[in-house]
């Protein structure tokens, strides 16, 4: 099976329960940012995380919000990341909207559990991230 057809890191699954391929879930956004925005917030957060699977920091800075973006990211290239769970997508406003998460990964053998509530805003049809809150 190749890239395109390998299971989405995101973890999505269609309504038979079966893994969404890279192709028809995070793919199309990692790959055609300039055309093809994630629609809503949650898909946003869904395909940062497999951004940051697939060592893609040129993504993950596009869709930070320029007023909170870093001036440059660095990704550790041994982590292992192992998961990805949406706990809770609420849309506050039109514009606005949070996503709970919990993402697991492993660095040298250390298991890690990040939990965050991530708030997200809507600019010119497109969604970014701000920030968040670990919990």
């Amino acid at each position: 099976m190749n890239t395109a057809e390998s299971a989405c890191p995101c973890g999505r699954r269609d309504a038979r329960l079966r893994p969404v391929s890279l192709a028809s879930c995070c793919g199309r956004y990692l790959n055609d940012f300039a055309n093809c925005a994630a629609p809503d917030a949650e898909l946003l957060m869904r395909s940062r995380y497999s951004a940051f699977v697939l060592g893609r920091v040129e993504y993950l800075l596009a869709t930070w919000h320029p007023t909170h973006r870093p001036a440059e990211l660095t990704l550790e290239p041994a982590t292992k990341w192992l998961g990805l769970e949406v706990k809770a997508y609420r849309v506050l406003t039109a514009d606005r909207a949070e996503v709970a998460f919990v993402a697991r990964s492993a660095l040298n053998g250390r298991a890690t559990r990040l939990q965050e509530n991530s708030r997200f805003v809507l600019e010119d049809g497109r969604w970014f991230y701000t920030d968040g809150d670990l919990g």
